[in-house]
């Protein structure tokens, strides 16, 4: 198992706060791309780095593709946020983390759906070496 550095540990702990703090005040039932809006606003206030709609080549073969995959939210290049706002969770999601996580060469990722009742039970994270 992967254990996160300090700074990781940090982001992971705003991360979980900010998904709180949007989901608190806007609660569920809209769509995600009001829920991103809002969170990476409320990542712009803890002066925390963001990058938003991040694409992230698939290499293959020798080859790079550039129309691989997009990243919802990357956060201090260092952590993977992908974001929902659906009635249940699809597996494949939790498997789509963590092929981002993977074929991004970083360690740690969120799966956040904004449309639980409450946001602890929306929020998962994502680990691997």
């Amino acid at each position: 198992m992967y254990v996160l550095n300090e700074q990781e540990e940090y982001l992971c702990k705003e991360i979980v706060s900010c998904a709180y703090a949007v989901h608190y005040e806007l609660g569920p039932g809209l769509l995600e791309k009001v829920y991103e809006t809002c969170f990476c606003h409320e990542l712009k206030k803890r002066g925390i780095p963001f990058k938003r709609q991040v694409h992230l080549p698939i290499v293959y073969d020798g080859l790079e593709f550039d129309n691989g995959l997009v990243i919802d939210i990357l956060v201090a290049d260092m952590i993977i946020c992908e974001f929902k706002a659906v009635e249940t969770v699809n597996p494949i999601w939790q498997a789509q983390i963590m092929s981002h996580i993977k074929l991004s060469g970083l360690h740690v990722g969120f799966l956040i759906n904004f449309n639980a009742r409450w946001i602890k039970d929306g929020t998962r994270r994502y680990c691997i070496e």
